[in-house]
């Protein structure tokens, strides 16, 4: 995947492997080695029974869970793939999207995630005292 934005219902082993830029959602269930070599993009993944960990290539991703108020472009492509194939079950993560938004996962190189981190600490929104005053 380069550039490309994808949502699926389920992947296979190596699922998104040498990745270089780009959107997947993953819905359904997924195999193992998600993410080997990627090097960009990023990846949602739809993991109520938190096997992802299990699963993931640890070398070059990182996966955390997604934040509710981070959930809106998420919750966009949801929307856009129920409207393009009636999807059922994106409708029903749709219809009870607070708890399903909690069950995702969210995947990034690990470099991307170092310099996003890093971004956000520069602006001051991670320190407390500046959040508190």
């Amino acid at each position: 995947n380069s550039g490309a934005v994808a949502v699926v219902e389920g992947a296979g082993d190596h699922a998104c492997e040498y990745m270089t830029s780009g959107t997947v959602v993953i819905l359904g269930r997924h195999g193992v080695n998600l993410g080997a070599g990627m090097s960009g993009g990023e990846v949602y993944v739809h993991d109520p029974e938190e096997r992802l960990p299990l699963r993931l290539n640890e070398q070059l991703v990182a996966a955390s869970r997604i934040e509710l108020r981070d959930t809106d472009p998420l919750r966009d492509l949801l929307d856009r793939h129920v409207r393009h194939t009636g999807s059922t079950r994106a409708q029903e993560m749709l219809d009870r999207w607070e708890e399903a938004a909690s069950e995702f996962w969210h995947v990034r190189p690990k470099a991307n995630v170092a310099a996003l981190q890093s971004a956000y600490e520069g602006t001051g929104e991670g320190d407390a005292a500046t959040d508190a005053a």
